[in-house]
């Protein structure tokens, strides 16, 4: 991983120990435990709540607004809350937006349970959610670097952070389905409000060694024009951020559409709507497990743009298919493809951005990937009204694709400013060491 030591460098990828070494640190255990247990109550309040907002009102453009109501806080809240979160201790801002995570859902659960929600309460209890959302993101990001303590398990623990987002949403959405054709959504939304107990514990018994490194606090607004100008100027981050913003805003729309594709198209119910949402995270979890197997950062780089032309191609496979069989095979290509990309790129960003800035980077990530998709979400559910959810697809994987084959023809651009800064880390020692002997090889380091 980015800062590999000799010792595990010997190590072969086949040692599973290997692929888990980000768990030798007792903080981040406890997150890992106690998150994995939360997301997977997170993954059925999702799916619960796309059903409900559907079965309420059998509406794509709603469904599009409730998704955009619960996704849009990260978009313009993000400058801000980076500069926050550099400012604030992360622990305790991470404690703080659990505990408020866990009355949404408890408030959600009371009006289902009572029969008396409607979408507007759906709506606005999103948007609630989406702010806290905007805060707790890039909080949770900059804080693994403390967790894990040792640097050169910072990329594994990003990647086992992606195994266990992708493992509950391989579970979550196949729970719900059996929970709403059995009692309803509601009861969804309460198993969520009870499982966040389980992070918030976690996150109290931590004992936080590792200082957080903040810069001398400013005026806001400078802080906000340092952080805009540290992430446009650079090269890397900027390309980086746009082609997964580009990704979130035309793929991401095909989670929002799914109960369309599950009841109209596949001629399911819930269940069938489970079973799609757990084929992609079947995808995406074999995608995270495969960069937790990997040594080092090198070769992130070429994967970002395949990641996104596989991610594009498979969301038009998916939207010709008209068997439910066909469509569970083709959603773990989309859920990899996706998986991919924003990981890949996590790891990229948080190797090579400077600590005090953290905040603020993970918080454009965050617009990128959260904040960006509530407006791919709106757009995708006005033009599924209009034109039907395959054609949107269609649409949606083909600019995916053209936005990966970009990337890749300015990759050698990026290469030559990270390279630098991989050899000062110790990443490239190959290239510290013996710049001629890599060159005789005819063989450039991919970043």
């Amino acid at each position: 991983m980015p800062f590999a030591c000799s010792a595990i460098d010997n190590r072969t990828v086949t040692d599973w120990s290997f692929a888990f070494r980000a768990l030798r640190a007792r903080n981040y255990r406890l997150f890992f435990s106690g998150q994995s247990i939360s997301l997977i109550g997170t993954w059925m309040t999702r799916v619960a709540t796309s059903w409900l907002v559907y079965r309420l009102t059998d509406s794509a453009l709603l469904l599009g607004l409730a998704s955009f109501a619960g996704q849009v806080p990260a978009f313009f809240l993000g400058p801000l809350s980076g500069v926050w979160v550099d400012r604030w201790d992360r622990h305790r801002t991470l404690v703080c937006t659990q505990v408020l995570s866990m009355v949404q859902s408890f408030a959600l659960a009371a009006l289902a349970l009572a029969h008396v929600i409607t979408i507007w309460e759906i709506i606005l209890l999103a948007l609630a959610q989406g702010m806290i959302n905007a805060f707790d993101m890039p909080a949770r990001q900059a804080f693994v670097i403390q967790m894990v303590e040792r640097r050169e398990d910072l990329g594994n623990a990003i990647a086992l952070n992606s195994s266990m987002v992708n493992a509950s949403r391989l579970i979550g959405p196949a729970i719900a389905g059996v929970v709403i054709a059995a009692v309803g959504e509601g009861y969804c939304f309460l198993i969520d409000g009870i499982s966040y107990v389980a992070v918030i514990v976690s996150l109290v018994a931590m004992r936080v060694g590792v200082v957080q490194a903040r810069a001398k606090a400013r005026r806001v607004v400078a802080e906000l024009e340092e952080g805009w100008r540290y992430v446009s100027s650079s090269v890397p981050i900027r390309s980086i951020l746009l082609l997964l913003g580009l990704s979130s805003l035309v793929g991401m729309p095909y989670t929002v559409l799914m109960p369309i594709f599950a009841s109209h198209i596949l001629h399911g119910g819930a269940h069938t709507l489970g079973f799609l949402m757990a084929a992609s995270g079947i995808g995406a979890l074999v995608s995270a497990m495969m960069l937790a197997l990997r040594k080092t950062v090198l070769g992130l780089g070429r994967m970002i743009p395949i990641s996104a032309a596989i991610f594009g191609a498979s969301l038009i496979a998916f939207s010709f298919s008209r068997a439910v069989w066909l469509s569970l095979l083709l959603l773990p290509f989309t859920g990899f493809g996706l998986m991919q990309q924003l990981a890949a790129s996590n790891t990229i960003l948080q190797t090579i951005v400077d600590d005090e800035k953290r905040g603020r980077v993970m918080a454009y990530y965050a617009m990128a990937f959260q904040g960006v998709a509530p407006f791919g979400s709106l757009i995708g559910g006005a033009v599924a009204a209009r034109i039907g959810a395959p054609a949107t697809l269609v649409i949606g994987g083909s600019i995916a694709i053209a936005g990966g084959l970009y990337f890749a023809h300015i990759l050698p651009t990026i290469r030559a400013f990270v390279r630098p800064i991989y050899r000062r880390l110790g990443i490239l020692p190959e290239l510290a060491l013996g710049v001629q002997q890599a060159s005789s090889l005819q063989t450039p380091p991919q970043d």
